[in-house]
């Protein structure tokens, strides 16, 4: 798989909840550091999703925003 995003992190699907048209998927990339993407029903489907699993999250995002307690 080849993406201009550079944003990416392997790790293994952790967790798969189906909900009525979208699909929560939780991956675990480093111990102790999960990523949950929401994804289409459709699209969790065709890529075949499964609990232990490997996968990819990528993060495409053009802003990112920081906050601080104060």
């Amino acid at each position: 798989m080849k993406l201009s995003a550079r944003n990416q992190f392997p790790g293994t699907i952790t967790g798969i909840r189906q909900g009525v048209t979208t699909t929560h998927v939780t991956i675990e990339v480093a111990p102790g550091v999960v990523v949950t993407a929401a994804i289409t029903n459709e699209s969790a489907e065709e890529l075949g999703l499964a609990v232990g699993g490997e996968a990819v999250a990528v993060i495409k995002a053009s802003d990112v925003m920081v906050g601080t307690k104060g």
